[in-house]
């Protein structure tokens, strides 16, 4: 766990400082609260200058599946800190395109600090020794080869940075710029810079920083995962209908987009 700073909390400046490990959560509801109304009308550039520069929120880093739109967020990250600890889940499940899109991405925005996630092999081994875990148990795949080793890695963390935007798909269509992480009982946070970008924002601004596009894009994948869960999709259907296409499952388990009636936590504003 961090331990507890001998300077004012800038999030909760009346905060009680002590010189012990901080065992409780990092952050809760009122801080992600506080925080949205904080940058309430601030651009998405003066929020994240914000928060890595002025070391708002303590240790952060940015996950990204270098998928179809990711190269906004990463050229926008790399503008502020090209060091920052970009997190990459190497499922051993992924077109060869990405990979070689991620390398691509890596090297053009003068990225320092990719970390490649790997599955533990022994878990591996004992439950999905065949590979194909993900033809009858989509869920349970995801979590062996996502949601375990990102859990794993973000334990090191106060924060992380996602690509979700608002437009993907309906279970992402209220979420907040700051929301609590509740994967754990850690309290880190999470940060949806680009939630209310819509398609069009997306657009302009690859057009304009003459960003390239993910190969798979022009052969009908709009949202792009592990290869065996990912299916083209047709023109006007979501762009993410064609993850997991047959399952009710519409998300990898790494991010839990509402509250378990469906709603977000009592407080919280969309895309303030």
């Amino acid at each position: 766990m961090v331990a507890d700073l001998a300077e004012a909390d800038p999030i909760r400046p009346d905060a009680r400082v002590v010189d012990r490990l901080n065992t409780g959560p990092r952050f809760n509801d009122e801080d992600a609260i506080r925080l949205n109304r904080m940058f309430r009308g601030s651009s998405t550039r003066e929020m994240l200058q914000s928060v890595i520069e002025d070391n708002l929120i303590g240790d952060i880093a940015v996950v990204s599946s270098f998928g179809a739109e990711s190269a906004a967020l990463l050229h926008l990250i790399a503008q502020v800190d090209p060091s920052l600890p970009v997190l990459f889940l190497e499922t051993g499940k992924h077109f060869p395109e990405t990979l070689a899109y991620r390398d691509d991405l890596v090297e053009r925005l003068g990225l320092t600090n990719l970390v490649n996630l790997y599955p533990d092999l022994g878990t591996l081994q004992q439950k999905d020794e065949t590979g194909l875990r993900w033809s009858y148990d989509p869920d349970g795949c995801c979590e062996i080869r996502k949601v375990i080793p990102l859990a794993k890695a973000l334990s090191n963390f106060d924060g992380s940075f996602t690509g979700r935007k608002s437009f993907q798909s309906d279970t992402r269509a209220n979420l907040p710029r700051f929301e609590i992480d509740t994967s754990d009982e850690q309290g880190r946070l999470k940060i949806n810079p680009l939630i209310d970008w819509n398609a069009e924002d997306i657009a302009a601004y690859f057009e304009e920083h003459q960003l390239p596009r993910h190969p798979l894009i022009a052969q009908g994948y709009p949202s792009i995962g592990c290869s065996p869960c990912t299916s083209k999709v047709k023109p006007g259907e979501d762009p993410r209908s064609g993850r997991w296409k047959g399952w009710d499952k519409t998300e990898c388990g790494i991010h839990t987009p509402l509250g378990d009636d469906g709603e977000l936590p009592p407080g919280y504003e969309p895309f303030l």
